[in-house]
């Protein structure tokens, strides 16, 4: 890359979405490969002593082969520093992924060849959709058997609304699968040959022919007269706005086309794009530094009881050393020792820029939403918290260890793997969840990190919403009114809880001033 390009106009941050199944961990392990991460592909499924090389790092993510933590990466590959933020795929963990999404830039959408776009897919690209973020489609497992690749562009058109814009072809399909055709470029990736490309004269040319079956030939050739004719050509300005994608063809678990795929993030997706704050837009080449917490992790690693804050650099130049103002309680905090990830490698930042994510080790300081500058009240916007779908109750079996429960609860809470109410009346705590699989994970951090063994009952309520009111009289008077369904979440701010949607609905309806909310914003949980 041309050494006059500065830091920021290099970087790519970026987040990897599919359904479950689609490939993605695989394709994730393929591009870390590239960037020289790793040795060898798969390795860390051999040793596992080499923790630093895998993405999938808690005991129910190996277990049951899904990822329900987003894994921060950075590698660089050509002259350009990626940082790859692989989301959960599962969607009992979406308040994860959605927040996981306010942190990039672009995104790549990997699609099974043989299943097109699935639920979770077209859920995620909506979260893509309102953010504006530029994505480029990934179709993966080639090498088997799989449905049309132009009814796969229809279903991408017809279903996301997503112009489509073919970049790479498959030569073959299944089991003749031989290779991709370079649309633009005229060149020929083998599959066999995947880090080599031949130059060739077009779609005609007699080196094909002797890839694979003389059908499957035949087949491409009348494909390219069908795209000559009727496919969209790539236009970088609608890509980067959002409303077309560049489509490549692979098998990331053969390896092939992955390569195209990061050359692509290299040449089309943005850079560091400017940020949306309370009260005006943060541009990334703004000399002051700033930037939010998207994320907080705890106990990576389990011997040190660490807890680490994920941070978004969204202006100017972070150093090691230098003191940052924590907005919402307007304190110093100092940047002693951030980090640049590679799963649970790390290794020290001595500066980073507009796009990095570096993550900030706290003990408790720092919370999701949270905002870092050099001194300007800035409230970065659109880190939010969800209303959960399923509340239980946690039976402690040793009642000596409650205060070690509430400890533990109020960290996972301000880490975001589930939320918390302590009811008004006193009764024990509720967590709310957004789906069962969080409360697996809960179970299993409880024993393994604070050795407190639990177990969940049902409640009561099944529905919360938060409160607010502009009448302040209103809001005492109904909190005094519903004290046995009212809690508190992490923050102070009310809840109000109910047994149905119907008895929420009628509650609500009888109290015209008050208002309720699926979603809680940063802006008023920084003013709670």
């Amino acid at each position: 890359m041309d050494a006059s390009i500065g830091p920021v106009e290099r970087r790519r941050t970026f987040a990897i979405i599919s359904h479950p199944d689609a490939g993605k961990t695989t394709l994730t392990e393929k591009l870390l490969l590239l960037g020289g991460a790793i040795q060898l592909a798969g390795e860390v499924k051999g040793k596992r002593d080499r923790r630093q090389t895998r993405s999938d790092w808690m005991n129910i993510e190996r277990e049951r082969g899904i990822s329900v933590v987003t894994s921060v990466m950075t590698f660089e590959y050509g002259g350009t520093i990626f940082n790859l933020l692989d989301t959960p795929g599962h969607e009992d963990f979406s308040e994860d992924t959605y927040r996981t999404l306010t942190a990039v830039d672009s995104a790549v959408m990997v699609i099974d060849a043989a299943k097109g776009i699935e639920d979770r897919t077209r859920k995620l690209f909506e979260v893509c959709r309102l953010r504006d973020i530029p994505i480029v489609t990934f179709v993966n497992k080639l090498d088997r058997e799989s449905r049309d690749p132009f009814d796969l562009l229809d279903e991408i058109e017809k279903t996301l609304a997503l112009e489509t814009a073919p970049m790479t072809w498959p030569i073959g399909r299944g089991r003749d699968f031989a290779g991709t055709y370079d649309i633009v470029n005229r060149t020929v990736r083998r599959l066999d040959l995947e880090n080599e490309v031949t130059k060739v004269s077009g779609p005609e040319d007699p080196i094909i022919d002797t890839l694979t079956r003389p059908e499957a030939v035949a087949l491409f050739r009348e494909e390219m007269e069908l795209i000559a004719g009727a496919a969209n050509g790539f236009d970088r300005d609608a890509f980067r706005e959002g409303h077309l994608t560049p489509v490549y063809f692979g098998s990331a678990l053969r390896n092939f086309g992955v390569r195209d795929l990061i050359d692509a993030m290299a040449a089309y997706a943005p850079p560091p794009r400017p940020q949306q704050a309370e009260s005006r837009l943060v541009e990334p080449d703004e000399a002051k530094m700033s930037g939010f917490v998207f994320k907080i992790q705890a106990n990576m690693d389990p011997n040190h009881r660490d807890r680490i804050a994920f941070l978004r650099v969204c202006s100017g130049r972070l150093e090691r050393g230098m003191k940052a103002k924590l907005v919402r309680t307007g304190k110093p905090i100092p940047l002693s020792s951030p980090q640049f990830f590679f799963a649970q490698d790390r290794l020290l930042a001595d500066e980073a820029f507009a796009g990095d994510v570096v993550g900030i080790p706290n003990h408790g300081t720092l919370r999701i939403g949270d905002t870092l500058t050099e001194g300007e009240n800035l409230v970065f916007r659109g880190v939010p918290s969800f209303a959960p779908e399923i509340l239980r109750r946690i039976r402690l079996q040793d009642p000596m260890k409650a205060k070690k429960l509430k400890e533990a609860l109020q960290q996972m809470a301000e880490e975001g793997v589930v939320q918390v109410f302590v009811p008004h009346d006193g009764s024990p705590a509720i967590v709310g969840v957004v789906g069962a699989l969080q409360l697996d994970v809960l179970k299993e951090r409880m024993q393994a990190e604070y050795s407190l063994p639990i177990d969940f009952e049902t409640s009561r309520f099944s529905v919360c919403r938060w409160i607010s009111s502009d009448d302040k009289l209103a809001l005492e008077t109904f909190i005094e009114r519903h004290r046995g369904s009212m809690a508190a979440d992490l923050d102070g701010a009310p809840v109000f809880m109910a047994p149905s949607a119907f008895e929420l609905r009628y509650e609500l309806d009888r109290a015209p001033a008050i208002t309720a909310s699926e979603i809680k914003d940063y802006q008023r949980r920084a003013a709670a």
